[in-house]
């Protein structure tokens, strides 16, 4: 693994998170899974980097502000007057969260090969990206595969999130670009719910099998309320879940990603780093919205006993 920070690519979106008051009213906040992956890293004391767009306009300068604050390098992300920000609303029912996009032509939806910095990204340590981005648009998709090239090309380690929104896109076309992104991986951060839809299996150990033989090197299974299991071509491990008083998952599986790849970042095996990562994101769903509640390492090694 390269000595560089951790690059994530995609798009950051202005959220609006229902609370469980009797108003039912909306916080305001920040989204977007590999803004929230990069700030998960960040505030692990990983160095980490983000590539997008983001509109001229006040959200844009709200996520530019927050990505600072984090620690992020914003070097790379644009901003652009002729699209905006996007923006997304979560409500909460009995059957979890729910999300409503509003990022429809928007500034990192029209993202496109030509835009990308390419020698930011042949020097990242990781190069992390997602599924979700290439569901927003066929210049995004096609940008997501020019980096993971580039980033392949110089022997980058790359990290894919197969992240599926069936409101952004088809599961056909999902399955189909999602399979010809996976060759391209070196570290899988797939769930399980996704993965028994984009592959047809059922049984997780039969998906991590599937995706060890396409050649990944590592592969952190996200389970939900079983746990996560982890898996190298040299062994496997489940690791429990973490039982807190949840209110809102909405950016666990991306608080997941962004500490999973801090610790191996900082020198962590992929099962330490699941270890803490697992932690890392149970605490992350006792508070509301994607970032704000994703917690530091200090809290982490807190509720490890560390």
């Amino acid at each position: 693994m390269q000595d560089g920070p951790i690059v994530s690519l995609g798009e950051g979106l202005m959220e609006l998170n229902q609370t469980r008051g009797s108003d039912q009213s909306y916080m305001p906040g920040f989204g977007g899974d590999t803004s929230n992956t990069a700030v998960a890293a960040a505030r692990q004391g990983a160095r980490a980097a983000f590539i997008s767009a983001v509109g001229a306009d006040t959200f844009g300068d709200d996520m530019l502000a927050m990505w600072r604050r984090e620690g992020v390098d914003t070097r790379h992300v644009r901003q652009v007057a002729d699209a905006p920000t996007g923006i997304y609303f979560v409500s909460h029912g009995a059957e979890g969260h729910r999300f409503a996009y509003y990022r429809a032509g928007s500034a990192a939806s029209r993202m496109a090969p030509a835009d990308l910095p390419l020698d930011a990204i042949r020097s990242a340590g990781i190069f992390h990206c997602s599924a979700i981005s290439q569901a927003i648009s066929a210049p995004a998709c096609d940008s997501v595969f020019a980096a993971l090239e580039a980033a392949r090309e110089a022997g980058v380690t790359t990290s894919y999130d197969t992240n599926l929104r069936l409101k952004l896109w088809p599961l056909a076309r999902a399955r189909a670009i999602i399979a010809g992104t996976i060759p391209y991986a070196d570290i899988l951060l797939p769930g399980l719910d996704d993965a028994r839809l984009l592959t047809g299996l059922d049984d997780a150990d039969a998906v991590v099998d599937l995706y060890l033989n396409q050649g990944v090197k590592v592969i952190a299974l996200t389970m939900g309320h079983e746990g996560v299991l982890v898996a190298t071509p040299d062994g496997r491990r489940r690791i429990p879940p973490r039982r807190v008083k949840a209110v809102d998952a909405t950016g666990a599986g991306d608080a997941f990603d962004g500490c999973f790849l801090a610790r191996l970042q900082l020198g962590d095996d992929p099962f330490a780093a699941a270890e803490y990562a697992n932690a890392a994101a149970a605490l992350s769903t006792t508070g509301y919205g994607a970032v704000a509640p994703i917690p530091h390492a200090e809290d982490v090694r807190k509720a490890l006993g560390d």
